[in-house]
């Protein structure tokens, strides 16, 4: 019965492993490193909107580091920590000056974009080829043994750690904690300002892995790239069961959402549909997605 089962639907053997291998190579997108830091903010109540500007800032780093003759890896290491410089400014602007995330990130949107246009110049920063471009290019035949990129692993990676540090750790209930009710988290004993710097470091760490990556498959530092990054992985994060009040959210659900974001730019491309099309299909998502969230949450109040 089984073996006529099996030869019955084999051909959907292609078919799963056509949906893996896109969902693999998807994630090697840039966005799915800053939907993951997202899932982190959103989660603890917040909300960042420069997220977009310091992916551009870091490719504009180490593409200058390396036309100054950084080694890579030098170069990489400090395009994730300008990621985590930023997140830090941040996190710390949020809790001392005790101003809403949304504000303060709208400003560092700016502000972060127009270090990255003053650093190169308003153009883009041309780079020596170096092993970086390959994080995510396609395996030479002599490391076919890897299965994917570097940059597919390494986004495997990462999100496995996010997943473990957000479901499995003492900091991760603290995440939640504070996105569920911030006063209740203190009186229990949550350094919530601790805790929120550090996502916001966590985040901007992240988003560094974003611009590395997005720098590997630009080959050069670009100061406008990414503009208009945070609605899509808000919109990934909000689809994946994530809710802009806080509390609520997963990576799971998240790189769900961040593929179903892919699914759906590819779909528009090939439908020839215009970018600012393509914009506002983003941000009726968004819209949608935020109020199914708060008829959710009304319902759940009322019961």
């Amino acid at each position: 019965m089984t073996w006529h089962w099996l030869e019955r639907h084999r051909a959907f053997g292609p078919l799963a492993a056509l949906v893996v291998l896109y969902a693999v190579f998807a994630a090697a997108q840039p966005d799915t490193f800053a939907t993951l830091g997202m899932t982190l903010v959103i989660v603890l109540g917040g909300i960042d909107l420069s997220i977009g500007s310091i992916v551009a800032f870091v490719t504009v780093v180490i593409a200058w580091l390396l036309q100054a003759g950084w080694p890579p890896l030098a170069a990489a290491s400090a395009g994730l920590l300008v990621g985590g410089a930023c997140g830090l400014a941040n996190g710390v602007l949020i809790t001392g000056l005790r101003v809403t995330p949304f504000i303060v990130t709208l400003g560092a949107m700016g502000i972060i974009r127009g270090a990255a246009k003053g650093l190169a110049h308003e153009q883009k920063i041309d780079a020596p080829i170096t092993w970086l471009n390959g994080l995510v290019a396609e395996l030479p035949r002599g490391q076919s043994w890897m299965l994917f990129p570097p940059g597919v692993w390494l986004t495997i990676a990462m999100a496995l750690g996010a997943f473990v540090l957000l479901g499995y750790t003492r900091f991760g209930r603290h995440v939640v904690a504070v996105g569920s009710n911030e006063a209740a988290a203190r009186l229990c004993g949550v350094r919530v300002r601790r805790v929120k710097v550090a996502v916001y470091v966590i985040e901007g760490l992240l988003a560094g892995a974003a611009g590395l990556m997005q720098f590997s498959r630009l080959t050069v530092g670009d100061p406008t790239v990414a503009a208009g990054l945070e609605l899509d992985v808000i919109a990934a994060v909000v689809i994946g069961g994530g809710s802009l009040a806080g509390g609520e959210g997963s990576i799971l659900g998240a790189l769900v959402g961040a593929l179903l974001m892919t699914e759906i730019k590819t779909g528009c491309t090939h439908a020839g549909l215009s970018p600012w099309v393509q914009e506002m299909i983003t941000g009726g998502i968004i819209v949608v997605a935020v109020a199914l969230d708060r008829f959710r949450h009304r319902g759940t109040d009322a019961a």
